[in-house]
């Protein structure tokens, strides 16, 4: 019996060892590979920061040869302040027209700063600054045109001296009056017999002889006269050359040797009487004698032509002056040569004019003679008066001579006198 139950327990244990190597034991185990580890997520993108520049506009675009001018541009990335030591890039086209120093600054509180120097000689009136910044992958740039002017002239006074000159109380002798007291200023006086339609039968006007000689004879000055010439007419309209050129001949007969040159009313402003006025322009500056020997230089009489508003840019070759505003004041602070007109900026700003009426007080006066002066305005040949339309210019303003003060204070770069 023990042995038959010995034999039996073998039998077991041989039939549990064969089961348990069936199923995979401890060696099995330990030949089975390890399970594969879960993928790791790809990282996720990085954000591309939006980036933004923009010019710190200048309150002036107008320069001249040989100016150095600040230029900032604001940085921000993601709406906010860029971050100090954002790169930005600066460039001009052409690239001549002027230099940036430094071209490449870095933000300091989100800005960015470099300074432009003009050209002596510039090769063209207008050039743009461009300025580039990145974050990322994204760019942003800003771009500024500026025009460049010929050098600064001292201003001037032009006065429609379309008045009587008779008797001692005649604005003539005011006029006169202001010429002595600011020698430095150069008054341009535009005198106006017969409306300026001068006929055969038109007679001297005596009275006007003798003050026109009396404004030029102000020691220290270097004034000027200029006839008044009507180019149209109420009743026909446009005159003929011939006409204008009558005018001109019985100017020169009557008041000989007294004129500089002459004033051009109601000229056109679109491209088709360009030639009308050409062959105006070129009779006068051909004409050698009967004019003032004070004109400078004697062959070359000035003409001076009136638009009363920016004409076509033509207009600049038939005329030495052109009044490129006649109005009110209120309106002038409204004008702006840009973008429509600035070829303004090809010619000195003796090549332009203003006259304005209805400046009220010797405020409205400073501020209009003030915004002509801007190189923006480019005007050189100012005059405003506190008379009002209807009969703005049959009399000086009542602030005559805080005119004058105002525009030599300007010259000589000093603080304005009081109104």
């Amino acid at each position: 019996m023990r042995t038959m139950n010995t034999t039996n327990r073998l039998a077991s244990l041989l039939a549990l060892t064969a089961a348990l190597t069936g199923c995979g034991g401890a060696s099995d185990k330990a030949s089975t590979p390890a399970p594969s580890p879960a993928p790791t997520p790809a990282p996720a993108p990085v954000p591309t920061a939006p980036i933004g520049v923009g010019f710190v506009q200048p309150g002036n675009n107008v320069l001249e040869p040989n100016v150095s001018e600040p230029l900032s541009v604001n940085v921000t990335v993601n709406g906010s302040q860029a971050p100090n030591g954002t790169t930005t890039t600066f460039t001009v086209s052409p690239a001549s027209a002027a230099t940036l120093a430094p071209v490449a600054p870095t933000t300091v509180g989100g800005v960015a700063s470099t300074t432009l120097t003009v050209s002596s000689l510039p090769p063209t009136a207008t050039f743009q600054t461009t300025v580039t910044a990145v974050s990322s992958s994204n760019t942003a740039t800003d771009s500024l045109t500026y025009y460049v002017r010929p050098a600064h002239k001292p201003l001037q006074v032009l006065v429609p001296a379309y008045f009587s000159a008779t008797g001692t109380t005649s604005p003539w002798v005011t006029l006169t009056g202001g010429a002595t007291s600011y020698p430095d200023v150069k008054i341009t006086a535009i005198a106006n017999p017969s409306s300026g339609v001068l006929t055969a039968d038109t007679k001297e006007d005596t009275d006007l002889t003798k003050a026109i000689k009396a404004f030029q004879a102000v020691a220290g000055t270097s004034n000027r006269v200029i006839g008044y010439v009507a180019t149209t007419s109420t009743s026909s309209g446009a005159l003929s050359v011939a006409d204008i050129k009558a005018t001109i001949t019985n100017y020169i007969r009557l008041y000989p040797g007294l004129f500089d040159g002459f004033f051009l009313d109601g000229m056109a402003t679109d491209s088709s009487r360009v030639a009308h006025y050409q062959e105006v322009y070129t009779h006068v500056k051909g004409l050698t004698t009967g004019l003032t020997t004070g004109a400078t230089p004697p062959s070359a009489p000035v003409v001076i032509g009136n638009t009363g508003t920016y004409p076509v840019a033509a207009y600049a070759g038939v005329a030495d002056t052109l009044v490129t505003y006649a109005g009110n004041a209120a309106a002038y602070t409204n004008i702006d040569p840009q973008p429509g007109n600035t070829w303004v900026y090809a010619k000195d700003n003796s090549a332009q004019a203003m006259l304005v009426h209805t400046a009220s007080t010797c405020t409205d006066m400073q501020t209009a003679v003030k915004n002509a002066n801007r190189p923006r305005m480019n005007t050189g040949l100012v005059y405003a008066t506190n008379l009002a339309i209807g009969a703005p210019w049959s009399a000086l303003p009542t602030y005559w001579q805080q005119m004058l003060g105002t525009v030599d204070a300007l010259n000589k770069q000093r603080t304005l006198p009081l109104c």
